[in-house]
């Protein structure tokens, strides 16, 4: 299904939430997709097991050495500081925004809309995410929703989003089919 496509993960240096990168990853491979880890430093990143220290990961370029045009995709992985950090660097809020300039799919997972709330592109679109996000989106223009996963078509792009690693089979299958076009 995803045959010559590559999706860019987008995560900061520590605090990703490592099932929400590496089963969305292991899909996108199992698609025959390209994925690649995205980070605003080069080196390696620190996932989390909630709260305890996983595995690292090497990232494969920073947000400076790339851009949306590069990519046929987006996914945002969650972990409460992955996109609490990603929200904070302007290349990185960029980044993610240009993918819906660009009109190419986003896969955000748990608290992963911090990123896209700060790109301001999840006004009048419907969304889940982890319940404490639910004000926040609100303020943003968004319209919350307690559900597996929700994709909304009523944007610039499809954006997929799912509320926590329970949700991660539908979240999964649903970013697969958006990718594949």
């Amino acid at each position: 299904m995803l045959q010559g496509k590559t999706i860019a993960f987008l995560v900061a240096p520590e605090g990703i939430e490592q099932i929400e990168l590496t089963e969305p990853w292991k899909a996108v491979e199992q698609a025959g997709g390209t994925p690649r880890l995205i980070s605003t430093l080069p080196g390696k990143v620190q996932a989390f097991n909630h709260l305890d220290k996983a595995d690292t990961f090497d990232v494969d370029a920073t947000v400076e050495e790339v851009s949306a045009g590069d990519f046929d995709g987006l996914v945002l992985p969650g972990g409460v500081a992955n996109p609490d950090n990603l929200r904070l660097d302007a290349n990185a809020v960029r980044f993610a925004g240009a993918f819906f300039d660009a009109g190419k799919p986003v896969a955000a997972i748990c608290h992963a809309p911090w990123t896209l709330i700060e790109a301001g592109v999840v006004g009048d679109r419907a969304m889940t995410s982890w319940p404490s996000l639910k004000t926040d989106l609100h303020n943003a223009g968004a319209s919350w929703v307690d559900q597996e996963v929700m994709i909304c078509t009523n944007g610039p792009n499809t954006l997929i989003t799912s509320r926590r690693p329970d949700d991660l089979k539908a979240f999964c299958q649903a970013a697969v089919d958006a990718f594949s076009g």
